[in-house]
């Protein structure tokens, strides 16, 4: 099992960047892939972006591909998002999630954080 927590959400202009952290608890967290979810008010969750359990694959959003990069680091048992180049649109609730196996849909992650809301102004 692990736990996982988000922070570094914030408000931020149109144009800014933001670093999302994820802190995962135990001692297997290197074998777990891992995801970027976010939510908006009134809208599904939905995939923002994904890594594979060493960090050497990752696939993003078409909303996102080019703007936001997914990466972990396995010996801080940490996740990460760096998001650039922020738009109104990006504004959600994010949520890291991780998954014993390769993940199909959303609903393959087995276990969430509680989110880190993130505000973008135009």
């Amino acid at each position: 099992q692990v736990q996982l927590v988000e922070s570094g959400g914030g408000l931020v202009q149109a144009g800014g960047s933001l670093r999302l952290s994820c802190a995962a608890s135990g001692r297997t967290f290197s074998t777990y892939r891992m995801g970027w979810f976010r939510q908006a008010p009134g809208k599904e969750r939905e995939f923002v972006a994904h890594i594979t359990r060493s960090g050497e694959g990752s696939y993003y959003a078409d909303s996102v591909k080019g703007r936001f990069t997914i990466s972990r680091d396995n010996a801080k048992n940490t996740l990460y998002l760096q998001m650039n180049r922020l738009k109104p649109e990006d504004t959600a609730v994010y949520y890291c999630a991780a998954s014993a196996k390769v993940p199909g849909t959303i609903y393959d992650y087995d276990y969430w954080g509680q989110g880190t809301q993130v505000t973008v102004s135009s």
